[in-house]
């Protein structure tokens, strides 16, 4: 490859950027900050056909092959392998990454936003468990380094490569970080679900079967809806919280900006979240999520609709963790509502904002 004099990383995702998913929000917010704090300018290479050149300043190229003949110094590629390909089995990923490595200058981190998939035998992702597996293992051996943003993943790497460098980064916020100043006055009885459509979907529903275990002190006066799309199944589960929530507000705002979506957080106390559904609940896999980050980062309470015991990275432990089950339910005491809201927010600025991320992956570059 002829050689640019500005370091370039060549940031492979399945789909752009604000389209599909949170993979390519979380590298573009990486991209931003790559380029003011480290020099470090950002190519996109999205996966899927894609119309545009450009987003937000940054290169933006259609196709896996054509990384093949795009100069770069590094590569950071963004691993989800539902995102590549419909059965979680890219191996055309794969192909292009093998030979995208043995060309490349610099090295190469790969981010397991996931890493395969589990299920019972009448799903197909206990048939092609065994082909996940070797494409994972294949891009840990390709790779420097690998960032995962749990305890889960990484343990799942160490068993494979106990020697590989891997780096445990929870995902960031996708709806902006508010400094601290901006975050009080918090109104206690206002909450907030947050994420895309299914989450969203996911988490109103299960907001009907559990709100009455909700303690009286802190029970909804008003709830913010923030992000998704305006689908009849929103519509459907608002009109039905409606009814079983009586005179709880309920405001939608669907499809907002990271500025909009801000505004609506910060003032909230709570933040209501059914990450798993119906799903095995995975201790610590909830630090992937980049709508628990958000609640973080606006020092918002995240409520789980699953119990842990304990949640953190490192010896950096969250308060808590807060949830409310059927069988138990685990809220902040009244009086310490402001300093745990205010902890939520300090532990996301050490472990997962922005700046933290981008530190993290232009160390792991050098």
């Amino acid at each position: 490859m002829i050689m640019e004099r500005e370091p370039t990383v060549l940031q492979v995702i399945p789909h752009l950027p604000g389209s599909n998913g949170g993979v390519g929000d979380y590298a573009l917010a990486l991209a931003e900050r790559l380029l003011s704090n480290h020099a470090l300018r950002t190519v996109f290479v999205v996966a899927g056909d894609c119309a545009v050149e450009e987003k937000e300043g940054f290169k933006v190229i259609s196709g896996l092959p054509s990384a093949l003949s795009t100069e770069c110094h590094h590569v950071i590629l963004h691993y989800a392998n539902y995102g590549y390909q419909r059965r979680g089995l890219p191996f055309g990923l794969l192909q292009v990454a093998r030979q995208l490595r043995r060309r490349l200058p610099g090295r190469w981190i790969t981010m397991f936003h996931e890493i395969y998939a589990s299920g019972p035998p009448w799903r197909s992702a206990f048939w092609t468990r065994p082909f996940q597996v070797k494409i994972a293992r294949d891009l840990i051996n390709l790779s420097n380094s690998c960032v995962v943003s749990n305890d889960v993943i990484k343990r799942e790497i160490e068993r494979y490569d106990p020697g590989k460098n891997i780096f445990v980064l929870p995902v960031m916020s996708n709806f902006g970080e508010p400094v601290s100043s901006e975050l009080w006055p918090k109104r206690e009885k206002r909450w907030v679900i947050c994420g895309g459509t299914s989450l969203i979907e996911r988490s109103l529903r299960a907001l009907g079967r559990i709100h009455r275990s909700i303690p009286p002190e802190f029970y909804p006066q008003e709830i913010e809806i923030v992000g998704g799309t305006d689908t009849a199944e929103i519509r459907h589960q608002l009109k039905t919280l409606g009814t079983s929530m009586p005179g709880v507000m309920l405001h939608h705002h669907p499809e907002v900006t990271v500025a909009q979506a801000s505004t609506l957080l910060a003032p909230c106390s709570f933040g209501w979240l059914d990450y798993f559904g119906t799903g095995r609940a995975w201790p610590g896999m909830i630090l992937k999520s980049s709508s628990f980050s958000a609640l973080c980062a606006h020092g918002v309470v995240p409520i789980l609709s699953h119990a842990e015991s304990i949640l953190g990275i490192g010896s950096d432990m969250l308060p808590g963790p807060f949830f409310c089950t059927p069988s138990v339910i685990n809220f902040p005491k009244r009086e310490q509502l402001a300093a745990t809201g205010a902890a939520f927010h300090a532990w996301y600025g050490r472990n997962a904002s922005a700046t933290r991320s981008a530190n993290v992956y232009a160390g792991a570059l050098k």
